[in-house]
């Protein structure tokens, strides 16, 4: 039985109203809001996030990592061996990326649920288009996770029992490497083009899982094209109360993270031995059967979707174009920062992408960053690794910098005392200053402290535990 053993999401704090867009823009807008990814954050970053949020709720160790974005950090380095040091996979994990087309996210589990070993599959994107543009205000950034297995290592929770594709070129959506904007067809084109892909491959899966269409209780239908896949739902004979909401109201649209960000949603509120079909449109259409098990009653989600949709903090529109780069506000008065290091990064790389301190064996010392000779004792090289990206701290002292470099001043930065020893001087984000104090508690994040030389330099932050989260993330 090979299928999903967990699943996890991330979404950032950030949302937009979508109604604030056209008194800036002058056109645009809408009703609702939409996900953004902050200024320290981009699709490496999300998904570091929904990927530790995923092998949170399960014992399974990946040995293979598949990671999808159309927004990459790099071209020609991959950008899955950053998430793979993030989460501190065996070096004998290969991790590779599935880019360039929105269709590379459901093309990564159809690879991973084809066989091998257990496999992270994750998906993240950063959605954006011209000031006032409808991509603009439907897109979202967000990441998904799916951890998929043969249930040898961890119990499978939705196991797949039926697949159907169908494929064909046309041109409905492009964009040129280098442009900060997708284009589209006349809409009514790609309609025309993906309703017959979507029942044709829909129909094939059922029919390779033995299943009528009033035998699906939770029907996810992820598309960049929001005109089509409703008109495809019509078509399919599934009772309306199925189709699994899109989100597009709260959370937007996600790109290569739609499909499983999606399905996560559905498999949050599946019971035992209920069927879910994935079905998404991009370049064709990709259809995916999944029959929930016992296992699934008894499965707990770290931070669920529908906890993380209900949260957030508003971002007012200039800020975003700032974050986005189609405005240019005056920096800070300070030098921008050097490139990092390449082989300086390659020297401490548990530190700087795992969190990963030292601990004295003897005398339990924990030392951030990691030391070679132990603050007590003075014993040198007797040390073990002390993973502590989740181990939750509380904020001791705190400053706001605002002469500091930064793209989006002023910073915030406190001492954080970490539950069960250590102290480390940290960085916070997605926090308004005003609103920091002392004995908060925080989580670390995974973050792009800044660019430079075209060169992202990774580390950790930290970001305050809300009551909404489960316990479960305080680490």
């Amino acid at each position: 039985m090979r299928g999903i053993i967990s699943h996890g999401v991330y979404l950032p704090h950030r949302r937009l109203d979508r109604s604030t867009i056209a008194a800036v823009a002058g056109t645009g807008g809408g009703k609702g809001s939409r996900t953004v990814a902050s200024y320290d954050e981009d699709s490496t970053t999300l998904a570091v996030e929904a990927a530790r949020r995923a092998l949170r709720s399960t014992p399974a160790r990946p040995g293979a990592l598949w990671f999808s974005t159309v927004t990459p950090a790099y071209l020609d380095k991959t950008n899955a061996t950053a998430v793979h040091a993030a989460l501190r996979l065996d070096d004998s994990a290969v991790a590779a990326d599935f880019g360039g087309a929105v269709r590379s996210g459901v093309a990564a589990l159809r690879a991973a649920l084809a066989g091998g070993p257990t496999t992270v599959v994750v998906a993240a994107d950063v959605r954006t288009g011209l000031p006032g543009s409808a991509d603009e205000a439907a897109g979202a950034d967000a990441g998904a996770a799916l951890v998929v297995g043969d249930g040898s290592d961890a119990p499978v929770i939705a196991e797949l029992i039926g697949s159907g594709a169908a494929t064909d070129e046309f041109l409905d959506r492009w964009r040129t490497p280098g442009d900060n904007r997708t284009r589209q067809w006349e809409e009514k084109f790609g309609e025309t083009r993906y309703v017959p892909l979507a029942v044709a491959a829909f129909r094939a899966a059922l029919a390779d899982a033995g299943v009528e269409p009033d035998g699906v209780d939770h029907l996810v239908v992820a598309s960049t094209h929001p005109r089509a896949a409703k008109a495809a739902i019509r078509k399919l004979g599934v009772d309306a109360t199925k189709v699994v909401d899109d989100l597009a109201a709260t959370v937007g649209n996600p790109g290569a993270a739609q499909p499983a960000l999606l399905l996560s949603s559905a498999l949050e509120s599946a019971s035992p031995g209920q069927v879910v079909v994935l079905l998404s449109l991009a370049d064709g259409a990709d259809a995916l059967v999944f029959r929930t098990t016992d296992a699934i009653a008894g499965h707990q989600v770290a931070d669920p979707l529908a906890a993380q949709v209900s949260s957030g903090a508003p971002l007012p529109y200039g800020k975003f174009l700032a974050w986005r780069g189609m405005l240019t506000p005056e920096p800070p008065r300070r030098p921008e920062p050097a490139r990092p290091s390449a082989s300086a990064a390659g020297r401490s790389e548990d530190w700087k992408f795992a969190f990963v301190g030292s601990r004295d064996r003897s005398t339990g010392a924990l030392h951030l960053p990691p030391a070679r000779v132990s603050r007590d004792g003075g014993a040198i090289d007797e040390m073990e690794p002390a993973p502590m990206a989740e181990i939750g701290g509380t904020i001791v002292t705190f400053t706001i910098d605002k002469l500091v470099y930064s793209p989006s001043p002023p910073v915030v930065f406190a001492v954080v005392d970490f539950d069960g020893g250590g102290r480390a001087p940290i960085e916070l984000t997605d926090v308004d200053p005003g609103d920091v104090a002392i004995g908060d508690r925080v989580a670390m994040t995974f973050r792009r402290l800044y660019s430079a030389d075209g060169i992202h330099n990774y580390f950790w932050k930290a970001r305050p535990v809300r009551s909404t989260e489960n316990p479960a993330s305080e680490g």
